[in-house]
């Protein structure tokens, strides 16, 4: 044992090798808690605790499994399988299948996935006969999340309503209807939800007699990631361990970032409280960043209102210091964070290494179009890429349809999304309209001067049937198309044609888009929850559009190959044997990459102006920049746009000026190496003038040169 031991530092031996009673281990970023906790696996087998009398509870099941690896590879033995590892809610089932009787729940009791989940409460909703189409009631998926916020954070629904579903407010008293009607199904017919699986597990605990039996399998309890656990489960743990309070839990509060899963820094912070005698123990030595990073990083959350107190330190000394770049506005932003790369990218560092992070999801958009633009592979992480997100898709099926009309996909696509119109009518209309025939009767596709009898055409000249309540938004869809083609009702161009292209002269492509968002603003509210935030990603898109002439170079540039579903960076994409990261921060945590880029790094975007209301959500937005800058091992870039452009077109006068984020107090810029993005022929300016300091000297060259 001495020899494994021996290769820990101070603190972590410290941890490893406590003996009985509740324990904190605060691990800062990058300092080996998953090296740590799978040692004091090891050591409490090699100590004679039988393996399964050891809880481990991780957020992944992989996470379990490398640590159990690691313990066996510590021990020598293959003792470490037998150890109870595994995720929160898969311990639960398992308990619950052995025990659940005492809660009248049969063993062969069901658990509904969050598909299943939704279309129950979906079932129910309909039954109720709550939505009335005058007006709009949560669907489904809002409905889930509701429940499943409610039941996480312990609060009550109009609490619930009131902080994160303002707009449900005003039918909390219906959605209380379905949410009774959903637990009585579940109840009736022996199904459990995620969510129940927790409280169930809770409720063991609480039960006579036999929540002893539950708590007593257990001689030691184990938790990764604790500060990323909600009060149900801390209400387990103290369940479990009311009597025997051997806990270990390893967590950071500085990387508690996940409070919209009802995640709450309270849990590690009242950790203490909750398990009195509690012993500390601070990882501090980091083992991934370089000394300038770590200081700056440290300074971010010196800051912070509430925390464990440690200051991370490295062995890994450098002179660079991490940059902030300030750049003149977003497309300028993309420009330099592409140079970079490709700057560290001939400098040996390969895509893969490297990776930009963002607050949300959206905030790469025009930065994906720019990496596709230069031939930079990647991947993205987080959410879906923006092309491939359903509004958005939507918007560039319209916009297929009017570069190719006999683009069956697309018109199948949009014309779903006017109520009344399932995939039969949608059908019925493909064929009246004339797309499949014209593609059978052409393999080469139709010929560019058949406007006469192209489907946009029909679609105006001979309008398909359609049902009652569809017409006012199918009447919407071939105003939108006319005047988008520049077809006119008679189907006939309404402007000449030139002799060139031989077809009608069109509107901006900037225009186009425009129009188009005007007609689906009344559909979004309808087909999509979060409609608000879908239209600016559609204004989003306008203003990537105004720096395109062609809108088949605009959809060719934006058909970029989707991005894998799963969240391990497993596989190399497509035949692309390299590939830059692009990732959300809340995805990036646990990574860590040689150059990182943050980008957007204003207020409003870091900390995001839904979090600014309340301090709560300022602290957390706090954490995650701190997370961000902490996956860089070597260097790291953050950059800030002074403006950002609210109208489609680039060089109007519709624009604000942001605010570098709160989070770089003049403190942390002092920690920062400082760079202004100039354009080329304005370093040229600076240089060529700063070598002669007399003002009339230099106002001279202006007109002698």
């Amino acid at each position: 044992m001495s020899s494994w031991l021996d290769e820990l530092n101070p603190a972590q031996q410290e941890a490893v090798t406590h003996g009985d009673g509740p324990l904190l281990i605060v691990a800062g970023a990058g300092t080996g808690k998953t090296r740590t906790l799978a040692c004091r696996v090891a050591y409490l087998i090699q100590q004679g605790v039988p393996a399964d009398r050891i809880l481990l509870l991780t957020f992944t099941r992989r996470a379990a499994a490398e640590m159990l690896s690691r313990a066996g590879q510590v021990t020598g033995k293959e003792d470490a399988r037998h150890v109870w590892g595994g995720t929160f809610h898969a311990t639960a089932n398992r308990l619950l299948r052995i025990y659940g009787q005492a809660l009248n729940l049969p063993g062969d009791f069901t658990v509904l996935d969050q598909s299943d989940s939704a279309d129950l409460m979906n079932l129910i909703r309909n039954e109720l006969g709550v939505a009335k189409k005058d007006r709009r009631f949560p669907r489904k998926v809002t409905l889930l999340k509701i429940y499943s916020r409610m039941v996480n954070a312990q609060e009550p629904l109009a609490d619930t309503l009131e902080t994160h579903f303002p707009w449900c407010q005003d039918d909390a008293e219906k959605i209380s209807t379905i949410f009774d009607g959903y637990s009585q199904r579940k109840r009736e017919q022996h199904l459990l939800d995620y969510d129940d699986l927790l409280l169930f597990w809770s409720a063991l605990c609480a039960a006579p007699r036999v929540g002893e039996a539950v708590a007593g399998r257990f001689d030691h309890i184990l938790v990764d990631e604790y500060q990323d656990t909600n009060p149900v489960q801390a209400e387990v743990l103290r369940g479990m361990r009311e009597k025997c309070k051997n806990i270990c839990v390893v967590g950071d509060d500085a990387q508690s970032i996940y409070s919209f899963r009802a995640a709450t820094i309270r849990n590690i912070l009242d950790f203490p409280k909750h398990f009195p005698d509690t012993r500390t123990v601070t990882l501090e030595q980091n083992y991934r960043s370089i000394r300038p990073i770590l200081t700056a990083s440290n300074a971010v959350m010196d800051q912070a209102r509430e925390r464990y107190t440690k200051n991370l330190w490295s062995e890994r000394p450098s002179d660079q210091k991490p940059v902030l770049v300030t750049c003149l506005d977003e497309p300028q932003q993309c420009d330099v964070v592409c140079r970079h790369i490709l700057d560290h990218l001939e400098g040996g560092i390969p895509l893969m290494h490297q990776a930009v992070l963002f607050r949300a999801g959206h905030h790469s958009a025009q930065l994906e179009v720019e990496l596709a633009r230069r031939n930079i592979p990647f991947r993205k992480y987080g959410g879906l890429k923006f092309v491939e997100a359903a509004h958005i898709k939507d918007m560039l099926a319209m916009l297929r349809i009017l570069e190719n009309p006999y683009d069956e996909i697309s018109w199948f696509r949009v014309l779903q999304l006017l109520e009344g119109i399932g995939p039969r009518t949608a059908s019925r209309i493909i064929e009246h309209l004339g797309v499949r025939r014209a593609q059978a009767a052409s393999a080469g596709g139709p010929h560019e001067d058949s406007v006469a009898t192209s489907p946009l055409t029909r679609l105006m000249t001979d309008a398909p049937t359609v049902p009652p309540a569809a017409r006012e938004h199918f009447g919407g869809l071939r105003s939108v198309l006319a005047e988008c083609s520049g077809i006119g009702g008679n189907g006939s161009p309404r402007q000449p044609r030139s002799r060139k292209t031989k077809r009608a002269k069109e509107l901006p492509l900037v225009t186009q888009i425009e129009r188009i968002r005007h007609f689906y603003e009344s559909v979004f509210e309808r087909v999509y929850d979060n409609a608000a935030i879908r239209l600016r990603d559609i204004e989003q898109l306008e203003q990537i559009a105004a720096g395109y002439r062609s809108r088949n170079r605009f959809l060719t540039d934006l058909t970029l190959d989707p991005p894998d579903s799963t969240s391990d960076f497993a596989g190399a994409p497509f035949l692309e044997e390299d590939f830059l990261i692009l990732s959300t921060i809340h995805s990036a945590k646990g990574c860590e990459w040689t150059v990182v880029h943050i980008i957007h790094a204003a207020d409003g975007m870091i900390p995001s102006d839904m979090a600014v209301g309340e301090e709560v959500g300022v602290e957390e937005e706090r954490r995650l920049f701190y997370v961000a800058m902490t996956r860089a091992k070597d260097m790291l870039y953050v950059y800030f746009p002074l403006r950002y452009y609210h109208r489609r077109y680039r060089r109007g006068d519709g624009h604000g000026y942001a605010q570098l984020t709160r989070f770089m107090s003049q403190k942390v810029r002092a920690l920062f190496e400082t760079r202004s993005a100039h354009r080329d022929d304005d370093a040229e300016w600076d240089e060529r003038f700063a070598a002669d300091p007399d003002p009339y000297a230099r106002i001279g060259r202006l007109w002698r040169e």
